[in-house]
């Protein structure tokens, strides 16, 4: 045990100025030793879970993690940084997504159930009152509220909403974009989406207002529209579906018409979420990369603008986790500590990598057959 403490602090540790039972607010404070085999067998997965038990604590968890993530982003050999090293480990994470299908119809519900579905009371209470769980815009915002109803403007100036236009949206949420573009831009939006308790939340925001939603898998969708927006639903296509993804906007797309792309981003092409997240977070889920999401558009869409927005994601992140914190105490009867330090957990480990920027924020616009009409952004 020794030498694994050892090895982690002088090989992930040091290099990221963070110190075993310092005085520091982002140094851990071991709680049972046995963290550290636990880490060796499992390592960023054994990590996590280790602190849903209570293995160890951090006063600053996100910047624990920020540190971390900067270091070891000029480190290829990390062993945290969410490719695991050991045999069974590797194949499951690198090479299983490979041969196994993970965006089956039926697998892709699982993140719908698990983590969408877990409980409109915990999104109540975080997100705000527009019920966004993407990125919010933080330009000329000092609000969460402000921020998220600046993103949704942004979206619509981006698609040049006009009245009458009829609108597609692939994922949907809670139903806020199609609210705002229905009551703001006078358009009819129809919605796809698996996650029934979204779905009744977004029913209950958009009850009088031109918008049809649709309870099933945005493969399904049906129909020709103006515009398309898929927002916060590329990280769970899978790269064997980015083209899948794609090929059904364009279907359900006018001619000269707009489809907008919100999602994270990777710096690099892979094939695998993080061990824990994947695990706990986004069941067969996965972050696509520049090259990913360009190729498969390739021959279908005109590329119109791309926008970085990552340190948009990082105050976003950071307003949740706020809200959470703050008010957890109404539902925690219903909810117990493991789960508390697992959502902690995930909104600070997200926060501090888009914070490092190890993961980034992209809004694209393409357009269909737009030959010969200039777009300009309407950022």
């Amino acid at each position: 045990m020794k030498y694994i403490k050892d090895k982690l602090t002088r090989d992930i540790l040091e290099p990221a100025g963070i110190k075993i039972n310092g005085k520091e607010v982002w140094d851990p404070q071991i709680k049972n030793d046995k963290i550290f085999s636990r880490i060796a067998k499992q390592q960023s997965l054994g990590l996590g879970e280790a602190y849903m038990d209570g293995w160890w604590e951090c006063n600053n968890l996100e910047e624990f993690f920020y540190r971390i993530l900067s270091s070891s982003m000029n480190d290829k050999d990390n062993n945290l940084d969410g490719r695991p090293k050991g045999f069974f480990e590797g194949l499951i994470y690198r090479y299983m997504p490979l041969l196994v299908n993970q965006q089956t119809f039926k697998r892709s519900t699982k993140v719908a159930y698990e983590h969408y579905d877990v409980g409109n009371d915990v999104y109540d209470l975080m997100l705000g009152k527009d019920m966004q769980y993407t990125c919010a815009y933080w330009q000329e915002s000092e609000t969460l509220d402000e921020a998220q109803h600046n993103k949704l403007d942004l979206i619509c100036r981006k698609l040049k909403l006009k009245p009458g236009m009829e609108v597609l949206e692939l994922g949907g949420g809670f139903g806020g974009l199609a609210r705002f573009m229905a009551k703001n831009y006078g358009c009819s939006v129809t919605v796809y989406n698996i996650a029934r308790e979204q779905i009744k939340r977004a029913q209950e925001l958009t009850a009088g207002l031109k918008v049809k939603i649709i309870e099933s898998d945005y493969r399904n969708a049906m129909g020709v529209y103006d515009r398309v927006a898929a927002i916060g639903l590329a990280e769970h296509v899978g790269f064997k579906h980015y083209r899948t993804l794609m090929e059904k906007a364009y279907s359900c797309l006018k001619d000269k018409g707009l489809f907008i792309i919100q999602t994270n981003g990777s710096n690099n092409t892979m094939h695998h979420y993080e061990p824990w997240m994947e695990k706990y977070i986004f069941p067969n889920s996965m972050i696509p990369s520049a090259k990913q999401l360009s190729i498969a558009s390739e021959g279908l869409f005109m590329m119109e603008d791309w926008h970085v927005m990552s340190g948009n994601y990082y105050k976003t992140l950071m307003s949740w986790y706020d809200n959470f914190v703050k008010e957890f105490h109404k539902i925690k009867d219903k909810y117990d500590e493991r789960f508390y330090r697992m959502w902690c957990y995930y909104l600070l480990f997200s926060a501090a990598s888009h914070r490092s920027r190890s993961v980034q924020l992209w809004q694209l616009v393409l357009s269909k057959n737009n030959v010969g009409v200039p777009y300009v952004s309407g950022r």
